[in-house]
């Protein structure tokens, strides 16, 4: 099971290395994709993935991408009050087959995965994208690792014992402090290229250590709508981790902080 884990962790690495290095067109086709099937993991863990209000939550996903590429809309709002109006009228003119518990995890599920997920490919458009796009993962995925160590060397108090009880605040601890320092040793030797100062160098530390504790709750969060379902797994795609929205339980919530953090931080 360890090699397996391994083995897909780092296919998975790669694959983030090739998408987002590339950027552009590649790094939004790709992002869609993950979100398409995210949201679709998400549909099914809630029972609503053959029922009429998928194929309209698929398809404001697929003209919400369309507009990050081609801004043919002059507010994203008014894609949302759309989405929002043919969730009604299904459910009305469907009534009484949905329930409005249904009708509100379609909404939830197309901003859960595809908008949130959508800021990787936004800060890595930003200015400087292409380095600090990796805030985003040194601050999920780093701090994950670096809390699995110390939760495992130091952890003795339970973070969460009813929704995860092997997370520990002694890992939560080590976690922050962990995305703190991989940022700090990640943005001192792309300093030339990124033309930073140590304050900022240092500003974009303590972002991460923030996006990191925030990572954390992206994590437990979709540990918590899975025990709502009763669901072990998001879905079975990367051999060892899961489904799609297992392994980017914490990216979620970590893009979009990140990027409207860094956007007061760098300008």
């Amino acid at each position: 099971m360890f090699k397996t884990r391994l083995l897909s962790g780092i296919v998975l690495v790669a694959l983030a290395l090739l998408f987002i290095v590339t950027g552009g067109d590649v790094l939004l086709a790709s992002t869609l994709v993950i979100s398409l099937i995210g949201l679709f993991e998400f549909l099914r863990a809630v029972g609503i993935h053959k029922s009429a209000l998928a194929p309209v939550a698929y398809g404001i996903t697929l003209v919400y991408y369309a507009s990050l590429k081609w801004a043919f809309l002059p507010s994203h709002t008014m894609l949302w009050i759309l989405f929002m109006i043919l969730l009604l009228f299904i459910f009305v003119f469907s009534y009484p087959k949905y329930e409005i518990k249904q009708i509100s995890q379609g909404f939830f599920g197309v901003f859960y995965v595809a908008v949130m997920l959508s800021y990787i490919y936004l800060t890595r458009e930003y200015t400087l994208g292409k380095y600090l796009v990796w805030l985003i993962f040194l601050c999920s995925w780093g701090c994950d690792t670096c809390a699995y160590c110390a939760g495992r060397l130091l952890g003795k108090h339970k973070m969460a014992p009813v929704l995860s009880p092997k997370k520990s605040v002694e890992g939560a601890v080590g976690g922050v402090i962990g995305a703190f320092l991989l940022t700090f040793i990640y943005c001192m030797v792309f300093q030339a290229q990124m033309d930073l100062s140590i304050d900022k160098i240092l500003i974009l530390s303590g972002i991460a250590a923030i996006g990191g504790l925030i990572s954390m709750v992206g994590d437990l969060a979709a540990s918590a709508i899975k025990r709502n379902v009763d669901l072990k797994d998001y879905g079975h795609l990367i051999p060892g981790h899961g489904g799609i929205l297992d392994r980017f339980d914490s990216v979620i919530i970590t893009a979009p902080i990140i990027y409207y953090l860094i956007t007061y931080a760098v300008r």
